[in-house]
């Protein structure tokens, strides 16, 4: 039954009208991944919040798992760039920790780490969606790969650390601690962490030297 006050007419798929439905159905999938979890996230929640009849859900998206994963690709796309812009000047690994604690911060603050918990934790009850939030992690380590070259190139780090390996256990670490301070409500012990690992930063940055760029 459509939600009382909205329209149940489909629109065609291409229209203006069907790309602002689509984008508030995305925002109200991300604004039910935050506050009712994955198992609460259902076709009829997520229309109420969008105003729209929830037929519509399956229209444009198929299921309410895709509209979901839409809505983990739209919090996506928009945290890369927000981590791009903000990484793209460090260029030793200080400032790349001191880049990753204020990231962290704001993704906490915001409830971005919500949004993936959530979907995380859909995979054990949806066949076929754990291998699409896993490649939707993909890039991440792309991305850390290029800002770890980034900040250790041409220091005696650049050799001795492989930089795949790296960012692959920097994301697993970053995700790790995200999920735990969602599960136990504590950020403080995850942000001891990162001010640690500023300070190991800052000792490996003194023993190997300044880098090429730096020298004078």
């Amino acid at each position: 039954m459509a939600k009382a006050g909205t329209s149940s007419t489909v629109v065609e798929r291409g229209s203006a009208r069907s790309a602002d439905t689509r984008r508030q159905l995305v925002r109200a999938a991300v604004e039910s991944l935050k506050t009712e979890g994955y198992a609460g996230a259902s076709a009829r929640s997520i229309a109420e919040r969008a105003g729209v009849n929830q037929g519509l859900i399956f229209y444009h998206f198929g299921s309410v798992a895709n509209l979901l994963l839409a809505a983990l690709d739209a919090v996506s796309a928009e945290r890369m760039v927000r981590y791009q812009a903000a990484a793209e000047d460090a260029t030793s690994p200080t400032e790349l920790v001191d880049v990753a604690t204020s990231i962290f911060r704001e993704d906490l603050d915001a409830g971005y780490v919500t949004v993936l918990v959530e979907m995380i934790a859909g995979t054990s009850s949806t066949p076929g969606l754990g291998p699409e939030v896993s490649a939707r992690i993909g890039p991440w380590f792309d991305f850390a790969q290029r800002a770890i070259e980034r900040s250790l190139g041409g220091t005696p780090l650049d050799s001795l650390l492989p930089s795949a390996d790296v960012a692959y256990g920097v994301v697993a670490l970053y995700l790790g601690l995200e999920m735990l301070s969602h599960l136990t409500g504590d950020r403080e012990r995850s942000l001891a962490l990162f001010s640690h690992a500023a300070q190991l930063a800052g000792l490996l940055a003194a023993l190997s030297g300044p880098s090429p760029r730096e020298a004078p």
